[in-house]
């Protein structure tokens, strides 16, 4: 029982350690590929703040993000949540698509 107590203290010593004093786990923004576009089309995020996208594939195919202006290129299995950590980014506007369906996957990431 006491080792226990002590394990848990470690263990909650131990994240607490991993995160540097009054930081904040980064923003998680949902997107959805569906029917090949993303949902949301636009996405407005915080300049200068990094954070995650969660991307879900709910078509039965793959798809790839891809953004020229950010060089990111992930594929997203069918049927597949994806975690993308994002930097930060400056104020601006940066377009990304779906590589293989390109005439309807577009979005946009607004950063202000």
């Amino acid at each position: 029982m006491v080792m226990a107590g002590v394990a848990g203290l470690l263990l909650g010593a131990a994240f607490v350690a991993a995160l540097p004093a009054g930081a904040q786990a980064p923003q998680e923004i949902p997107l959805v590929i569906e029917k090949n576009r993303f949902q949301p089309d636009v996405i407005k995020v915080k300049a200068g703040a990094p954070f995650v996208l969660v991307i879900t594939n709910k078509d039965k195919g793959p798809e790839e993000f891809e953004s020229k202006d950010l060089r990111i290129e992930k594929i997203i299995p069918g049927g597949k949540t994806v975690r993308l950590k994002m930097p930060a980014l400056k104020a601006g506007k940066y377009p990304f698509v779906g590589e293989y369906h390109s005439e309807t996957a577009k979005a946009t990431i607004v950063a202000e």
